[in-house]
């Protein structure tokens, strides 16, 4: 018996962990049972950045007796499609889904694509192995009452809903939850994954209610134990993966839980692997911030959803978030320098217009969060957001994502001004390449939105918006901005630009927008020349020629400031990847002078 489990992700580097973690329990479970030998399952991942027809061609190479999908919002269009065009080349292929994409209104997906034979809803291991064994001790049995043997099993199995030979959909009970200590881990052979993040699992469910999200639906929270955790974490130490991303929906509800796994990769810490955390930030007490500031600067990273500040929206969406609190572990986490923070917000909730959703983007704006996600609504099938949209008037895309075009409070020409806000952000602040430039230009602001905005504005007049830029063309635009905005201010933005593009840019050819470059060759050599000899800027560079050191390191000279700056290439901040940077004296009159006055 041929099984193929099917993901295709949203990009290469990204794995699935569901069809690896159904397999392995199925694999177990069917060898329990005697079977194993007489099932082979094989998992193909794809993008849906690659042609159709090749993922096609990839499906039907490989002739399954039954075909999987895994389902999500940002896959479900070419599974769709996919389901179509193979129930015509494989008519014999019995197709199932699963995932959370399908998981509520079984009935209706499989009344609108006939050639799926079932839909696997909710938690998918125990049901998935169950289908496994049915087909297995039944689809070899040529009896010519095979659908009839099928579906008296398929009608006792827990957790799916299928098509009937008559054409009827039978619903059936939702299956009850396992014990997480049952799941096998799924990266025995590393392998499977290089280049690849790897997406780890130590808790199911949320304590939390918000509107918006399926977590909300399921309450009934389980946790791996520490024993089999501890294991597991030692396979990432020891392979030294580059990032590991926990998919625990809110991994610090439970204390005890997270601080035993944060104290123990803080002690077994291997230098190199980062692992990436969805938290509340407003649960953290003295103990985890005591805890984090002791930690390697890289060692994990947060996620924390703030979503919105409008107190009225929180409420109404059903949240669990206290800001003020939020605020101050945020700005505190922030000044230990060791962890890159992502917060998000969500644009479309109720309640929330154009000006509160402003003041929620500079309530966050003003935390400088290393990174700042301005989403957008998404109305997920089964939330409790979706069974209230006539109520908020709201209006959503009728294709996955779903995402919002309007509600009682927000218009969609101002959805669209959000989304250019959006893009905005993303190019100047969450790229990390203009910080100084940026935190420079919003002192001529009294909003951080209104800045963005007015940036974004002038992309649209100019037509940049329709253009892929290369990223130094980016720089001359900015400075176009401002030449026109703030006219007074050109010299002082340029060498702050300047200084942004050389801190992560070893360039050796001079971008337009820096201008004239003020060292003379005669400086360069005289000062490498007694670098290798003396190592007072350099000291990490013992081994290396004058020639070498100049590769790696460019110093600029900056007029306005009157300084001069060494970038150092070879020791960058593993945060945020800008290269070292120190002040080179020329004369008593920068004596007095620091780095931190840039």
């Amino acid at each position: 018996m041929r099984i193929l489990l099917v993901a295709i992700n949203a990009k290469f580097i990204h794995s699935n962990l569901a069809v690896y973690s159904l397999r392995a329990y199925a694999k177990k479970f069917l060898k329990e049972c005697g079977i194993g030998g007489r099932v082979d399952i094989e998992i193909a991942e794809y993008t849906i950045n690659q042609q159709p027809d090749n993922i096609l061609k990839g499906i039907y190479g490989k002739e399954p007796e039954v075909l999987c999908f895994s389902c999500y919002i940002w896959n479900m269009v070419y599974v769709e499609s996919l389901t179509t065009e193979v129930h015509k080349l494989l008519p014999g292929t019995d197709i199932w889904l699963g995932g959370p994409e399908v998981s509520y209104g079984g009935e209706s997906v499989l009344k609108r694509l006939p050639g799926v034979r079932g839909v696997m809803k909710g938690e998918g291991e125990r049901t998935f192995a169950e289908i496994c064994r049915i087909y297995a001790e039944e689809r070899n049995i040529f009896d010519g009452k095979e659908n009839d043997r099928l579906q008296n099993r398929f009608s006792r199995t827990d957790g799916i809903d299928f098509r009937c030979p008559d054409g009827k959909v039978q619903i059936n009970a939702w299956r009850a939850p396992l014990d997480l200590d049952e799941l096998p881990f799924v990266y025995g052979d590393e392998r499977e994954f290089s280049h690849k993040i790897i997406y780890y699992e130590t808790s199911r469910g949320c304590p939390f209610s918000c509107s918006y999200c399926l977590s909300s639906v399921d309450r009934r929270l389980r946790f791996r134990s520490f024993a089999l955790v501890k294991k597991e974490l030692d396979f990432f130490l020891e392979q030294k993966v580059l990032q590991v991303k926990f998919v625990d929906r809110t991994f610090n509800c439970r204390r005890g839980h997270a601080m035993e796994i944060w104290k123990y990769i803080a002690a077994h810490d291997n230098g190199v692997t980062n692992f990436h955390f969805e938290v509340a930030a407003d649960l953290f007490g003295e103990e985890e911030l005591a805890l984090i500031e002791t930690m390697r600067p890289g060692l994990i990273q947060l996620e924390i959803g703030v979503q919105t500040t409008n107190p009225v929206t929180v409420r109404e969406i059903r949240r669990t978030m206290k800001f003020e609190k939020l605020k101050e572990n945020v700005s505190r986490i922030k000044k230990m320098e060791n962890v890159l923070q992502h917060l998000d917000l969500i644009a479309g909730l109720p309640y929330e217009d154009i000006e509160s959703f402003s003041r929620s983007f500079d309530d966050v704006y003003a935390l400088r969060p290393d990174e700042l996600q301005l989403g957008f609504l998404k109305v997920l099938k089964g939330s409790y957001m979706e069974e209230n949209k006539e109520a908020y008037a709201l209006v959503h895309k009728s294709l996955p994502p779903y995402e919002v075009l309007c509600t009682k409070w927000l218009s969609y020409k101002e959805i669209v001004e959000l989304k250019g806000v959006e893009e905005m952000v993303e190019v100047y602040y969450n790229s990390g390449q203009f910080a100084h430039t940026m935190d420079a230009l919003l002192d001529e602001y009294q909003s951080a939105y209104q800045m963005y905005r007015e940036l974004w504005q002038y992309y649209e007049r100019r037509h940049y918006m329709e253009i892929q830029h290369k990223r130094s063309v980016r720089y001359e635009i900015l400075l176009e901005f401002v030449q026109e905005y703030f006219p007074g201010k050109t010299e002082l933005m340029r060498e702050l630009l300047t200084y942004d593009y050389y801190l992560r840019e070893n360039a050796k050819t001079r971008p337009q927008f820096a201008g004239v470059y003020m060292i003379d060759r005669k400086f360069l050599r005289e000062f490498y020349e007694k670098e290798v000899k003396m190592h007072e800027y350099l000291p990490k560079y013992i081994s290396y020629d004058n020639n070498q050191m100049r590769k790696m390191t460019h110093i600029e000279y900056f007029s306005n400031l009157r300084k001069m700056l060494l970038f150092d290439y070879m020791c960058r901040n593993p945060l945020n990847q800008n290269a070292r940077t120190c002040m080179i004296k020329r004369s008593s009159e920068e004596e007095g002078l620091t780095q931190d006055e840039l």
